[in-house]
């Protein structure tokens, strides 16, 4: 009886040591490789340096810019107490103007002296220490500013900094207000979208002037899918922050959401058509504008939600040929092909430069957070991988590189240094 209790015993053992050994995970290689990728820790550290050199852009700007500092909020917050991430947005509303629009970025003061080109400052009686400027041909710096509030609350946990006052405002009251601006000097009602002059995706230069960055008679108003996907980021954030809004902005984020996809995004060549021009195009009739790709848009219409996981693996298919066909170093590359040669009075914005085709981490990263966030991990990670080794090589957060990988603009800059910490966050999250 002894002896078959312990054969007994001994059977349901290995039987026991077997299930175990089934139910033991098998190990993820990616998770592996990304645990042992000696890159990632160093590319964090240098980030947490970085903003300790302050929240401007980088090293060659003065200002600090509510789209920049909306990208690297996460990051500072890391390195800042909390009531300094909240004065740098109070001064946003500070210098909120009397129809409720944003600025782009202020500066002190003393810094704010007018010059032949130059921005023609923004003074407000709200605001003792700084001064505004506003660039008008761009359409970003409203919801920039609402999805600043957004992260910085999720990070802080403090909501209750939307019930603060700042003038005759509360901060919830104040983000709306902003909201309002766009409905009523920016809502085209023709195509029920957001609207703003013509630029290169997602930049902020328009074509018919040597600086181009204020809208004048000669500006040419247009749609774009940047704008319009900024906005309804916006909104998903607003009525997550203050729900009580939900019942005004819930019918509006989803209008926009059907007609940019309606209007904006071209079904046959699975892309979007970079403008719809509401006074005429800037450009020849000769050229057409839907050969060029605009990758930023395309990205930020992701982190949107407008397309599904079909059309963004299409989407990145299309980034990666795009990027051999140019040389570039990553899916970062602005657009493809570039406009040509002329077709913008700012001499910077030649083909392959700046945001004509220039490589920019700053948007780049946000398609690889946006591939991680649907479920592309491996696709993320693996896009993820020039940007992060040309950080180490460089020794920089650049602001943009070249068509051949060469670091062109600020070696600090926030934005960049931003979406990489984000990146390396959520990989960060996925292996552990």
């Amino acid at each position: 009886m002894k002896r078959i209790l312990i054969l007994i015993f001994t059977a349901s053992l290995i039987l026991s040591c077997k299930g175990n050994k089934k139910q033991s995970k098998p190990v993820d290689p990616l998770k592996e490789e990304i645990k042992n990728d000696s890159t990632l820790p160093i590319v964090k550290a240098k980030a947490l340096e970085v903003i300790k050199k302050g929240f401007n852009a980088g090293d060659d700007y003065a200002e600090v810019w509510i789209r920049d500092y909306t990208t690297f909020i996460d990051l500072a917050a890391e390195v800042y107490p909390k009531e300094k991430l909240k004065e740098n947005l109070r001064v946003f509303f500070r210098l909120q103007g009397d129809d409720g629009n944003i600025i782009d970025g202020f500066i002190p003061k003393e810094k704010a002296k007018p010059v032949k080109v130059g921005y023609d400052f923004i003074f407000t009686d709200l605001e003792k220490q700084y001064a505004g400027h506003k660039n008008t041909v761009e359409t970003d710096q409203e919801t920039s500013l609402v999805q600043g509030v957004y992260r910085y609350i999720k990070k802080s946990g403090e909501h209750d900094f939307l019930k603060e006052k700042i003038g005759d405002k509360t901060v919830a009251e104040r983000l709306e207000w902003a909201m309002d601006f766009l409905m009523r000097k920016r809502f085209n009602n023709k195509y029920g979208l957001i609207s703003g002059a013509t630029t290169a995706d997602w930049g902020d230069v328009q074509p018919e002037h040597d600086w181009g960055v204020f809208l004048t008679k000669d500006s040419h108003l247009a749609i774009d899918i940047y704008d319009n996907a900024m906005f309804l980021i916006a909104l998903n954030n607003l009525m997550e922050m203050v729900p009580e809004s939900q019942k005004r902005w819930q019918a509006i984020h989803d209008s926009v959401a059907e007609n940019t996809m309606k209007y904006l995004w071209d079904e046959k060549n699975q892309k979007f058509i970079p403008h719809i021009y509401l006074n005429g195009s800037p450009f020849p009739d000769t050229f057409d504008e839907n050969k060029i790709y605009y990758h930023g848009g395309t990205a930020v219409a992701i982190q949107a939600g407008l397309l599904n996981k079909k059309q963004i693996k299409v989407s990145l298919k299309k980034m990666i040929d795009n990027v051999k066909k140019s040389g570039a170093g990553s899916i970062g590359l602005t657009l493809y092909p570039p406009y040509p040669k002329g077709t913008f009075k700012n001499k910077g914005m030649y083909p392959y430069g700046y945001q004509n085709g220039g490589d920019w981490t700053w948007f780049g990263g946000r398609m690889i957070i946006a591939l991680a966030e649907n479920g592309f991990m491996k696709e993320a990670y693996d896009q993820a991988q020039p940007m992060m080794k040309r950080v180490v090589k460089n020794d920089g957060f650049f602001e943009w590189y070249t068509v051949d990988n060469k670091p062109k603009g600020s070696a600090t800059f926030k934005g960049s240094a931003g979406v990489l910490y984000d990146i390396i966050l959520i990989f960060e999250d996925y292996t552990n």
